[in-house]
């Protein structure tokens, strides 16, 4: 059976990306939950500005399991360096146009490549992979439009760094299937040996065909987020991220393993959406599985 890695990014980006907020204690039981139905791979914080202090509280906290790989967000080496105690993975962000990279990062894409070069030299010496995410791949909220092109000569150079993974962020979830195949196959080309990533916001009710898209391309690591909470604070009407539990329905009923169960991560995200005072955008939990569970 054909294998999917999912990356839950619910305490991260389903929560500061969305504008959201849990305690550090329902933080920390918010991933033990989601690591106790099966996901393996959990990006827990982030230490980019607006920096808080509970991403390290939030970290130190969390138990430490066989094959249980904590990851959180990374903005320069310092910030690296600060939480590379805690981390098995970091990711950092690298918008695809120069309008973003200013409003979003303060600086330049230049700067931010030179920027990555040193953070992925800092990972290696602290044993922390670095994993790289394109964001805006498909269109940005002050550009519009991103070149195929452009996001491919960007990619190449992002290889050259030595990441450990490159992942393609449809951040203001506008993207088709099409252009989501058509960018996969491009950047695999200029960027050979580099695993590639998907990250897919539902936006506009694509998000979902997005990702088995990327799947079909070749693509073996998603994104997901618990109960479908997320965002992003820079791009108005980014809705949240795919949901973990719809994707892993979609994935397992097209013969996929992910090595996740569903109905666990269901009720993980009913108390999530409790403890947020919101619905869940995922739908699994109100449709129900197939063949219904008795």
């Amino acid at each position: 059976m054909d294998a999917v890695e999912l990356v839950e990014v619910a305490p991260r980006d389903g929560l500061a990306g969305g504008g959201l907020a849990l305690s550090v204690v329902d933080t920390v039981e918010l991933v033990e939950c989601l690591a106790a139905a099966g996901l393996r791979r959990i990006e827990a914080a982030s230490f980019s500005p607006p920096f808080s202090p509970a991403a390290q509280q939030v970290l130190s906290a969390l138990p430490r399991l066989p094959g249980l790989r904590y990851g959180a967000l990374v903005p320069d080496q310092a910030a690296l360096r600060e939480a590379a105690p805690y981390l098995d993975e970091a990711q950092f962000v690298l918008p695809a146009t120069e309008d973003f990279a200013q409003r979003q990062e303060r600086r330049s894409r230049d700067e931010l490549l030179t920027e990555l070069a040193e953070v992925t030299k800092a990972g290696l010496a602290t044993g922390v992979p670095v994993s790289v995410g394109i964001a805006v791949a498909f269109g940005c909220p002050f550009s519009g439009e991103v070149p195929r092109s452009e996001v491919v000569e960007l990619a190449a150079k992002v290889a050259a760094t030595g990441p450990a993974e490159l992942s393609l962020a449809d951040t203001l979830g506008v993207a088709t299937p099409d252009q989501v195949r058509a960018l996969i196959s491009e950047v695999a080309a200029a960027a050979p040996g580099i695993r590639l990533r998907g990250h897919f916001h539902n936006a506009r009710n694509t998000g979902y065909a997005n990702a088995i898209a990327a799947v079909e391309a070749g693509v073996r690591v998603l994104d997901v987020s618990a109960g479908g909470f997320g965002g992003c604070r820079f791009a108005p009407g980014a809705a949240g991220n795919i949901a973990t539990e719809d994707v892993v329905y979609a994935l397992e009923r097209m013969g996929m393993s992910t090595g996740v169960d569903m109905i666990a991560v269901t009720e993980t995200a009913g108390w999530l959406a409790q403890r947020l005072g919101r619905p869940a955008p995922a739908l699994l939990g109100r449709a129900g599985t197939f063949p219904p569970t008795i």
